[in-house]
């Protein structure tokens, strides 16, 4: 192959993988804010009742330390278990209150969940045998003041990933496995 064939092929490549991500963003791995302000956020478990006051992110860098802080109150806490978690959730909640307007906590009701948990939780019904919880890429939660519908749109006009509907047991779910919704 001379190198001008070979140079045309690696043209043709990148512009292949420019047209895929266009035409699919929802495989991008991306974090849903583009800017580069601090992230700040207060959190609450409310199965342990403990609370969380965070910035997480400076404007350049996320923050180990603070990063640590979050999943301990996203712990699976029926196994005590700690894991990390999928940065993109927490920004994906920032974005949510952001666009909402919210500054108010963020109310946990599930974050990482083990495999032991969530196989007990299956025979209770209406939990995925491979939840995303399990791999610390989801989490359910609601916004202390806001009604449930309107944390349900915004979360769904991000498309981060996943988002089910949760009224009767007044939570939301989100994910960044594909983008799709489910009503709960």
């Amino acid at each position: 192959m001379s190198e001008i064939d070979y140079k045309r092929r690696q043209i043709l490549i990148a512009g292949g993988i420019t047209l895929g991500a266009s035409l699919f963003p929802q495989l991008a791995i991306a974090s849903p804010f583009k800017s580069t302000n601090p992230r700040q956020m207060s959190m609450c478990n409310i199965h342990t009742g403990e609370d969380l006051e965070t910035q997480y992110f400076d404007g350049e860098d996320y923050l180990p330390e603070e990063l640590q802080r979050i999943y301990q109150i996203c712990r699976d806490f029926r196994q005590n278990e700690v894991a990390k978690m999928d940065k993109r959730l927490f920004d994906g909640i920032a974005k949510i209150q952001a666009n909402l307007g919210h500054k108010g906590q963020v109310r946990i009701i599930s974050g990482y969940r083990s495999p032991k948990t969530n196989k007990m939780l299956q025979k209770n019904g209406g939990v995925a045998k491979k939840s995303y919880h399990m791999k610390g890429q989801a989490i359910d939660f609601n916004l202390e003041g806001v009604p449930l519908s309107k944390v349900h749109k915004a979360a769904k006009e991000l498309r981060l990933g996943g988002v089910g509907y949760y009224p009767k047991s007044d939570f939301v779910h989100i994910d960044t496995g594909p983008v799709r919704s489910w009503r709960g």
